[in-house]
C-alpha cells in the first residue's frame, strides 16, 4: 500500500476546497458553459445644465413698438411711445373699476411669457393670462394675473383676479385641490429675500412659463411663485392674455419688449 505525505495529502485539500468554491461562484448557466456574460457599456460621460444659449429662441413679439394693434382696450388710459406700451391715470381719469388692455391675437394654453415692465412707486398692475372677458363689461378680465405694484407688497404672486384671489404668495409654492383652498407645500425662500431682487422703479422683466396645471412665475431670473392647479372645477387651461391698470390712485405702468412662445 502507497503512502501519501501529509504535505501532499494537504494539497490535494487545498486544492478540492478552490475548485468547490469556484463552482459554488458560478451562475448555473456558467457551469454548463464555458462562455461568460458580455459586461455592460461603460456609462456616458457625466453633463451639467447650462444657460441657455439664445433665451430667446422661438418667441415671437406680440407689441410691435409703434401702435396698439392688435390690442384692444381704452385709449383714454392707453398709448404708446418711444416704443413703450404705456398705460396711465390721472387725477382727471381716476378709474371706478379696473381697466384692461387686451392682446387679441389668440386665447394660448401652453405657452412662455416674457414681459418688460416698470411701474410708478404707488402703481398697482399685473399681467392676466388664460382670462376672460367678464360679461356685461368692456375690458375687465378674470383669470390668473402675474402681480406687479409699485411698493412690491404682492408682485411676483399668482393672484387670480375675480376669482379664487391668493392662490401663491411670493415666495411660495401652492398645491390647489378641487373644491380647496391653496396649500402652500413648498418654500422658495421669504418674501423679503424675494424683494431683493426686484428693482424699484426701474425696468424688470417677468418670465412666465405656463404648462398644463403648472403656472410659474420667474422675475428677474428668480422663482417668485408657482402653482400646481388640480382644481378642475375652476382652473382655466387657455385664455386671453391682457395687462392691467388698477382702480385707486392716478398711477403709471410700462411695457414693452413683450415676447409669446406657445408650446405644445
Amino acid at each position: 500500500m502507497r503512502t501519501v505525505s501529509p504535505a501532499r495529502y494537504a494539497l490535494v485539500v487545498i486544492a478540492l476546497v478552490l475548485s468547490g468554491l469556484a463552482a459554488q461562484s458560478q451562475s448555473p448557466s456558467q457551469s454548463r458553459s464555458t462562455q461568460s456574460y458580455p459586461l455592460a457599456p461603460a456609462p456616458e460621460t457625466q453633463t451639467y445644465p447650462t444657460p441657455l444659449s439664445d433665451s430667446d429662441a422661438g418667441f415671437v413679439p406680440i407689441f410691435n413698438g409703434t401702435s396698439l394693434d392688435g390690442w384692444d382696450g381704452d385709449s383714454h388710459y392707453w398709448r404708446v411711445e418711444d416704443h413703450i406700451l404705456i398705460g396711465e391715470v390721472t387725477p382727471q381719469t381716476l378709474l371706478r373699476q379696473n381697466s384692461f388692455l387686451i392682446w387679441r391675437g389668440g386665447a394660448p394654453a401652453n405657452f412662455e411669457l416674457k414681459v418688460e415692465y416698470r411701474i410708478s412707486p404707488g402703481g398697482n398692475s399685473g399681467i392676466n393670462y388664460r382670462s376672460a372677458e367678464v360679461p356685461g363689461t368692456k375690458w375687465l378680465m378674470s383669470g390668473y394675473q402675474a402681480d406687479i405694484d409699485g411698493p412690491n407688497r404682492y408682485t411676483g404672486q399668482n393672484y387670480e383676479e375675480r376669482g379664487r384671489s391668493f392662490l401663491a404668495q411670493r415666495g411660495t409654492i401652492s398645491y390647489i385641490a378641487t373644491g380647496q383652498k391653496p396649500a402652500i407645500i413648498a418654500s422658495l425662500g421669504s418674501a423679503d429675500e424675494l424683494t431683493a431682487f426686484i428693482k424699484s422703479g426701474d425696468w424688470n422683466q417677468y418670465h412666465l412659463i405656463i404648462r398644463g396645471n403648472v403656472l410659474i412665475h420667474i422675475l428677474n431670473g428668480h422663482i417668485m411663485s408657482e402653482v400646481i392647479d388640480d382644481d378642475t372645477s375652476n382652473r382655466k387651461l387657455s385664455g386671453l392674455i391682457g395687462v392691467q391698470l388698477h382702480v385707486g390712485a392716478p398711477m403709471k405702468i410700462e411695457y414693452r419688449s413683450i415676447l409669446l412662445k406657445v408650446l405644445p
